[in-house]
């Protein structure tokens, strides 16, 4: 990487063209293939824009999600060579991509250095064409990355509602595509283990190396803990792939779905990983190996080690450093402030002044995912405003265009969205025939509080390029509690300046630091939850009380030790950081109390 920061997938919308903005600077994005409607219409929006050839790939077409999602690469891919090849014969003067490409670098970058170098020269001097000649061959774009959530993963049905047949669902078909595209890239899987597709990996071919031994698709694995990593990459190696790299997230400090571990810590989870990658990436490697040897096929590079990057509230240069000098870090994800850079993200107008405006107390944990996962979320959106409106109206629900997250059969044996008007009129119908008054009102609101994700996080690239379309846009915005701490819209250069430390674009005095931030999303999540279970807690709720108290606890003698180590950190943000420490261990304490009674037995 030429960089030592990514920017992970965000939405469907926010990061599908990034690439497109900003690969060229050699910056690495991550971009969401789930919706295949999606890439069409951005397909279509920039092949317009290069005047390049498009075909619209019609949903009556055979395979046509698998086919969508090649061709969103391939245009991707184009456009990006164009890109490239255009800037290598830019001058290197201010203001052209050529000059922002060695720019954006960290001070002490080897290319950065030699772009220094070279601007110091005469044209007379004899070095100036070889060391002009260099630079244009240094720019080289960032990789292209995608992602599938894992368990988005519905099967289909042909016209006749007879089930299409093996690889044919919604996950295999973007896995294909993506397979099938003719760029050098990586597609990163997030969301959980999926047996079913991590098979059909195997039967693609294209992430073992070629006879050269060359790897033309790296697979990444996304995880929560250590041992997510250790039971996926298991499963793969014995199929013939050796993962590229995990990229650990944190639980809970992060935007979109939230992904809760027992309340085990990012800290704690990378010591983890410091203490057993080195094992089990020889491990994987000799496995995934020994099963491509028995098929004749060429085998990996056992020097080549599975890497590891983090992601999840990191906000700092100090934060990021630390975590690349003393675990086995490799890159840090940076997503939810880039949300305010226009140049590296796709926000509408409306969604970015909310975002700007946002403190704290507009960012929320909320119960609107179908999938029934909490869903990290901005106030005050235009689907929020109109999802309000429809319930008021007595008419909530979405028609469900897209179907992505259809995931219930409480009413159907095809499974049906449970933010679908379909279902949430079943649902409420069968609520009023048991229910009444308060309860009856709790319930419905537990059941019209679901939204669209497959329309309103996709809604923000059709309204921002103007794009027409059939059905009303309501963007979403998934945005992780980081962003509470960035009150303004950023240029590109300036939010890469203060990744690599060059400035502060953080003015928040009370911002805390990432261990700490997390650790407090998650007491104030097991308070809410743990009430749910008081006065009266059944045997397996104190199990699991118990476990993640011990987590939390063990999450913070860990941090206490672990302070002197984060040399990054001035003094004064030290004594801070065990400040605020100590008093969400007493909160800790205070969340132990209710429980005291069955813990003790």
């Amino acid at each position: 990487m030429t960089h030592s920061f990514y920017i992970p997938v965000m939405g469907t919308a926010f990061t599908i063209d990034s690439a497109l903005k900003i690969a060229r600077f050699g910056i690495v994005s991550t971009a969401s293939i789930g919706d295949d409607e999606l890439c069409e219409i951005i397909r279509e929006y920039y092949s317009d824009r290069y005047h390049l050839p498009f075909t619209f790939i019609d949903k009556k077409v055979e395979d046509h999600r698998a086919k969508r999602v090649t061709a969103f690469l391939d245009m991707t891919q184009d456009i990006i060579d164009i890109q490239v090849n255009e800037m290598r014969q830019q001058p290197f003067t201010e203001g052209t991509d050529a000059s922002k490409y060695f720019e954006l670098l960290p001070k002490n970058h080897p290319k950065k250095l030699l772009f220094e170098t070279f601007k110091t020269l005469s044209p007379s001097v004899p070095q100036y064409e070889a060391l002009d000649a260099s630079l244009r061959d240094a720019i080289v774009a960032g990789h292209i990355e995608v992602n599938i959530m894992t368990k988005v993963d519905k099967d289909n049905f042909a016209t006749d509602g007879t089930p299409l047949g093996d690889n044919s669902s919604d996950a295999q078909a973007g896995l294909r595509g993506f397979a099938n595209s003719k760029i050098f890239a990586t597609i990163v899987l997030s969301a959980g283990f999926n047996r079913r597709l991590y098979a059909y990996a195997d039967q693609l071919g294209c992430f073992a190396p070629d006879e050269k031994g060359i790897v033309k698709k790296r697979l990444i694995i996304k995880v929560s803990d250590f041992r997510s990593a250790l039971i996926q990459g298991r499963f793969l190696a014995k199929k013939g792939i050796r993962p590229a790299e995990f990229r650990v997230e944190s639980g809970i400090n992060c935007g979109g779905h939230a992904f809760i571990a027992d309340g085990i810590l990012m800290g704690p989870i990378l010591q983890e990983f410091k203490e057993n990658i080195d094992e089990l990436s020889k491990e994987l490697i000799e496995t995934a190996n020994a099963v491509l040897r028995s098929r004749g096929r060429q085998s990996y590079d056992v020097d080549q080690k599975v890497l590891v990057s983090v992601q999840g509230g990191i906000g700092t240069h100090a934060e990021a450093a630390f975590m690349m000098r003393y675990y086995p870090v490799h890159a840090t994800g940076l997503a939810t402030p880039f949300l305010l850079v226009p140049e590296a993200t796709t926000v509408d107008k409306d969604s970015l002044e909310i975002l700007r405006k946002a403190g704290e107390d507009d960012l929320f944990l909320s119960h609107v995912s179908p999938l029934g996962i909490r869903f990290q979320l901005a106030k005050h959106t235009l689907s929020e405003t109109e999802k309000e409106k429809k319930i008021a109206a007595g008419k909530s629900g979405s028609a469900c265009p897209k179907r992505y997250l259809v995931n219930n059969t409480e009413f159907s044996e095809k499974p049906i969205c449970t933010a679908s008007m379909e279902y949430q009129k079943k649902k409420i119908a069968e609520l009023e025939k048991t229910l009444t008054g308060n309860d009856l009102a709790t319930a419905v609101a537990a059941v019209t509080r679901k939204s669209c994700l497959c329309e309103d996080l996709a809604a923000a690239a059709i309204v921002l390029y103007n794009i027409p379309s059939k059905r009303t846009q309501t963007p979403t915005i998934c945005a992780g509690p980081n962003l509470a701490y960035f009150d303004k819209i950023y240029s590109l250069k300036e939010m890469v300046a203060h990744i690599y430390g060059e400035t502060n674009l953080i003015n928040h005095p009370a911002r805390p630091h990432v261990f700490n931030k997390e650790l407090k999303l998650y007491l104030d999540y097991y308070k809410e939850e743990f009430a749910d279970m008081l006065p009266h807690p059944t045997p397996k709720e104190i199990e699991y009380v118990s476990r993640v108290l011990t987590n939390l606890s063990s999450g913070i003698v860990y941090y206490r030790d672990l302070i002197g180590e984060i040399i990054e950190e001035s003094d004064k943000n030290k004594t801070t950081f065990i400040n605020d420490l100590n008093t969400l261990a007493t909160q800790l304490d205070a969340l132990v109390l209710p429980f005291k009674e069955w813990l003790v037995k």
